[in-house]
């Protein structure tokens, strides 16, 4: 990394220098975001991985703007267009778009009017009028360029032609983007209608039929919603800038006075804004704030996730689980406390009394067959009624009854992994095994599911898509890692989420696993196929072996740090299992003894923390959750009942929580506190339990209005108008922007193009 990009990252993030630059060598190495989060603190000066993962980020938009750099240069070059002072510009550019708007006038063109000018001889004219003298008479000077046979018929024509190439050359302006991109930014307005004829087909857009706001204050799922209507072809949107605002600035920088050439660079200045630089500033804008939007939507998307995955784990515990059906049945799957399937079967518990009591007979022999622990019921079709048949059986209390979000079961039943996993199962039963291994470890199972199908995100498919992978996929790499991972259990899924990892090592190391047996110690490691120093650097500090030759195989303290562990307890007189069973022997322990240049305090008291608590997992401690047995269903609800419900997803405009009724309910952002928030996420995390009231039902819409307020308004709608998943998010209703006489013009005129 070059310098000049080490002090533009420190500037842009407020970081110290040498944070920036120790974490880009570590970058270099090879080092994985979790490992140096974790195993280099000293290095970086305990930047957390956020702070990591933006300094890695970034250097890669930085290299690649480099590259950008390069093939402007080298272009410029070729054709002999490089001079020292555009290549000091281009040097300097700090952006893209900078660097795009300095290239611009070089850049390859396809034939435009100015173009046609210039073959035309106009170039002369517009080169005289540019300069824009007190004693130049344009239709005078104009005169002298009119040609039939140039098809220059006029004095107008020829003026029309030199002001095509003026426009063209205000265009061209790297200073005339830039004003007017500020504008465009920072006071465009965002304008949506609703396409000619399609008002209803596009009743589900509504709130966008006529819809101006500043586009500076435009929430990511207002954006992103309209966008998906313009997709759809039911929205047409524009981005218009107070136009005379826009037209001074080009006056200003381009006319010298009031006389008549300069009159002509003012007409010229008008179309290029009009014709070209217009709406090559708005494309700008769109862009900008789609990338914007699409940023806060994969923020709240990859914190949802987190949250799901990182849920509490039953842990090892013998499963029943059920993928409830009416017609098809309940799948049953029997799981034995690592997850393995034991046995399956499908009983019918809606169809008839003999078959009801069939079932019965079913479920009671297994649960006492396989001395069942915890009974997990997929939350989709006929899933409550499913649960309060397994209520009814008499089953002994200490039996734990859970439902279990299904969401993405689906998809992974049918997945390449699934078909891998279980060749001869059926897809149904495939789906059952995968409720209740959801249930004894949410990380493990959901790893296997692409994220976008779990169903926590925000316009997760009109998003970057490429952005949200990367995003994703940090989510679920900083997640396993923070967890750690049972070495000799985990799948290969799971394990090529481990830092140093991959899908190909992952694989040889359960292959190696499989053919030699569990795993005695991290050292092992070393003999899988593939897997070199480097990658056991990276990844032995999260991988955990339960009873492994050595104590601290179980525990997040890495084994480069095993000799240094050994040496506390040999200076205190003690093993290190005793070291870990007895506190008052690590209490014993003077940290400051032990620091070195490559390990100081925040690696000596991590280690000390692990010592305490070998391999613990840090997530919460699992609590039973069962939702209310006044409503069962949409239609069993009434305003104002209060319900125990569980946060399935929480968007920029409010939350969405399970009442388990088959259709989650939405708690607008205004109803989600007594105080006021500013951001749901602030309040909720997914899969938090809270108690929520019923303010409204739509029976029509399966739409249920909710308040986690303590005293809500019955009744009373929440601020704004509807939330439309399908459509696209909740709006809340503003005064439109004052609208002047050219930009409706432009802007009506745009719409009855499109139209």
């Amino acid at each position: 990394m070059i310098e000049k990009h080490l002090v533009q990252i420190v500037q842009e993030l407020s970081l110290q220098a040498r944070q920036v630059a120790a974490t880009a060598v570590l970058l270099e190495e090879g080092a994985t975001v979790p490992f140096i989060a974790r195993y280099r603190k000293e290095r970086t000066g305990e930047l957390d991985e956020v702070q990591i993962a933006k300094i890695r980020d970034r250097i890669q938009e930085l290299e690649e703007l480099d590259k950008r750099r390069e093939s402007i240069l080298s272009s410029l070059d070729e054709r002999k267009l490089l001079t020292e002072e555009l290549k000091v510009k281009i040097d300097t550019a700090q952006t893209l778009s900078t660097l795009e708007d300095l290239y611009l006038p070089f850049r390859p063109k396809k034939r435009t009017r100015a173009t046609i000018a210039k073959e035309r001889g106009l170039e002369p004219l517009a080169d005289l009028l540019w300069e824009q003298r007190t004693e130049t008479d344009p239709e005078a000077e104009a005169a002298a360029f009119v040609s039939i046979e140039k098809e220059v018929p006029d004095a107008a024509a020829a003026l029309a032609g030199a002001r095509d190439v003026i426009a063209e050359r205000i265009n061209d302006s790297a200073e005339a983007r830039s004003a007017l991109r500020e504008i465009y930014l920072n006071k465009g307005v965002l304008k949506s209608k609703v396409v000619f004829d399609k008002e209803s087909e596009a009743a589900k857009f509504k709130d966008y039929f006529d819809w101006s706001e500043p586009v500076a204050q435009c929430p990511s799922h207002r954006f992103l919603a309209i966008r998906r209507g313009e997709t759809e072809g039911m929205l047409f949107s524009r981005i218009t800038p107070p136009e005379e605002e826009a037209l001074a600035a080009l006056d200003y920088l381009f006319v010298k006075g009031a006389y008549p050439s300069a009159a002509q660079v003012g007409l010229a200045a008008q179309d290029c804004f009009k014709r070209l630089l217009g709406f090559a500033m708005e494309g700008e804008a769109r862009l900008f704030y789609k990338k914007k939007a699409d940023e806060e939507a994969i923020r709240v998307f990859a914190e949802n996730l987190r949250e799901l995955l990182l849920a509490s784990p039953l842990g090892q515990k013998i499963v029943l689980a059920v993928d409830p059906g009416f017609r098809t049945g309940c799948k049953l799957a029997v799981l034995d406390a690592q997850g393995k399937l034991l046995t399956h079967e499908v009983v019918y518990p809606e169809k008839g009394a003999r078959d009801r009591a069939e079932a019965a007979e079913v479920i009671k022999s297994i649960v006492n067959r396989f001395k069942i622990e915890a009974i997990a019921i997929g939350n989709g079709t006929a899933s409550r009624e499913t649960e309060t048949f397994i209520r009814a059986l008499g089953l002994p209390a200490s039996l734990v009854v859970v439902v279990v979000s299904e969401s993405g079961a689906s998809i992974y039943s049918a997945s390449e992994v699934a078909r891998e996993e279980f060749p001869n199962l059926d897809l149904t039963v495939r789906g059952a095994i995968s409720i209740g291994r959801r249930l004894m470890d949410p990380l493990a199972e959901l790893v296997k599911i692409d994220p976008k199908s779990i169903g926590v995100g925000q316009y997760q498919h009109d998003v970057d898509q490429s952005a949200l992978k990367r995003s994703l996929d940090d989510t679920v790499v900083s997640c396993v890692n923070h967890v750690g991972v049972e070495l000799n259990t985990a799948s290969a899924n799971l394990l090529g989420y481990v830092s140093g990892l991959n899908s190909r090592t992952a694989v040889n190391l359960v292959q190696f696993r499989n053919e030699n047996g569990a795993f005695q110690s991290r050292e092992d490691l070393l003999k899988v196929p593939g897997l070199g120093p480097k990658a056991f650097e990276q990844a032995a500090g999260f991988l955990r072996i339960r009873n492994g030759r050595h104590p601290l195989d179980s525990s997040a303290v890495h084994p480069e740090r095993y000799a240094l562990v050994d040496s506390m307890a040999a200076d205190i007189g003690c093993s290190v299992p005793e070291l870990m069973q007895n506190s008052a022997r690590r209490s014993a322990i003077k940290l400051e003894k032990y620091i070195t240049p490559e390990v100081g305090l925040p690696t000596l008291q991590d280690i000390l923390k692990e010592l305490a608590k070998p391999g613990r997992d840090p997530r919460k401690q699992f609590e039973v959750f069962a939702f209310s047995d006044e409503a069962m269903k949409i239609e069993d609800l009434k305003p104002g009942m209060k319900l125990p419900g569980i946060v399935t997803n929480v968007a920029a405009f409010g939350a969405f929580i399970d009442l388990g009724v088959h259709q989650d309910g939405l708690a607008h952002i205004s109803q989600l506190s007594d105080q006021f928030v500013k951001n749901p996420s602030d309040v909720l995390k997914v899969g938090q339990k809270v108690m929520a009231t019923v303010l409204e039902i739509d029976l029509g819409r399966k739409r249920i209005s909710l308040s986690l307020k303590t005293n809500p308004e019955i009744g009373a709608q929440s601020r704004g108008p509807r939330d439309d998943r399908s459509g696209g998010g909740r709006s809340f209703q503003s005064k439109p922007a004052e609208k002047t006489a050219p930009q409706v013009d432009w802007f009506t005129a745009a719409m009855n193009r499109k139209n």
